[in-house]
C-alpha cells in the first residue's frame, strides 16, 4: 500500500511538472529526443518529461557594455574606447541552434569590431562623428549577428580616453582657435567701424551745418557729466583768415 502511494505521489509530480509558464517576454525552444520540435509561448505549454526538453529565451532588449578597448587610430594615435550596446533575439531557434552562447558571442564580436572599425578613423573623426561610427558600427555588427538570430538596435560610444599628452594638445589648439576667431571678430568690427567714421565723414563734408549741430551736440553731452573741465569748440572758419595771413607772410619773407 505504500508502495502504490509513493508511485502516485511521484506520478502526479511527474505530472505537474510538465506544465510549464512562460511570460509575455519568453520562448520556449522544444527537443524532442534531442531533435529540435518546435518554439512555443508565451503562455501554458506542455513538455513532456524525459522526452522533450526546453530552453527558454527572452525576447526583452538586452543592454550590454562593452569592455574599454585599446585602439590605436589611422593617425597613430593611442585611445580607450569604450561603448554599449543594445540588442535582441528575433528568432529563438537561430539564437539557441546556430551559436553555443549569443549573449558571449554578441559581447566579443562587439568588442572585435569595435577596434577594426575605429582603427580605421582618424582621432578628428572619432571626436566629430560619433554619430557616423555609431551608424557603421550598428550596421556592421547586425550583419553578423543576423545568421544568429539576433538583432542589434543601436551602438553608441560612451568614452573616448585621450593620453594627457593628445588632451593639452588639443587644449592648446581648441585655445589657438578661440583667439584666432577672436581677432578676427575684433577685425572685422575696427573695418566696420572705419566704414561708418568714413560715411559721417563724407556727410559732414557734404553739408558743412551738420558740423556745428555735433558742435553743440558734444557741448550738451560734456555739460551733463560731472566735469569741471568746460570745452568751447572754434569753427576753423574764424581761423582761417589768420592762417592765410600766415602763409602769406612766411612766403614774401625775404631769404
Amino acid at each position: 500500500m505504500d508502495g502504490m502511494l509513493v508511485f502516485i505521489v511521484l506520478l502526479a509530480l511527474l505530472f505537474f511538472s510538465a506544465f510549464k509558464i512562460l511570460r509575455e517576454y519568453e520562448r520556449g525552444v522544444i527537443f524532442l529526443l534531442g531533435r529540435f520540435w518546435k518554439v512555443k509561448g508565451p503562455g501554458l505549454i506542455i513538455v513532456i518529461p524525459g522526452i522533450q526538453k526546453m530552453v527558454k529565451v527572452s525576447l526583452r532588449t538586452v543592454v550590454m557594455d562593452v569592455p574599454p578597448q585599446d585602439i590605436i587610430t589611422k593617425d597613430n594615435v593611442t585611445v580607450k574606447v569604450n561603448a554599449v550596446i543594445y540588442f535582441r533575439v528575433v528568432d529563438p531557434q537561430k539564437a539557441i541552434i546556430d551559436v553555443e552562447d549569443f549573449l558571449y558571442a554578441t559581447s566579443q564580436l562587439a568588442q572585435t569590431t569595435l577596434r577594426s572599425i575605429l582603427g580605421q578613423s582618424q582621432l578628428d573623426e572619432l571626436l566629430a562623428n560619433r554619430e557616423a561610427i555609431n551608424t557603421h558600427l550598428q550596421r556592421v555588427i547586425d550583419e553578423q549577428t543576423e545568421p544568429w538570430g539576433v538583432k542589434v538596435i543601436n551602438v553608441e560610444l560612451k568614452n573616448v580616453d585621450l593620453p594627457q599628452e593628445m588632451q593639452r594638445s588639443i587644449a592648446k589648439q581648441a585655445e589657438a582657435e578661440r583667439e584666432r576667431r577672436a581677432k578676427v571678430i575684433n577685425a572685422q568690427g575696427e573695418f566696420e567701424a572705419a566704414q561708418k567714421i568714413a560715411e559721417a565723414a563724407d556727410v559732414i563734408g557734404a553739408h558743412p551745418p551738420a558740423l556745428q549741430l555735433r558742435f553743440l551736440q558734444t557741448i550738451v553731452d560734456i555739460s551733463s557729466g560731472q566735469s569741471t573741465t568746460t570745452f568751447f569748440p572754434i569753427p576753423i572758419e574764424l581761423m582761417k583768415p589768420f592762417i592765410d595771413m600766415q602763409l602769406n607772410a612766411a612766403k614774401n619773407k625775404p631769404e
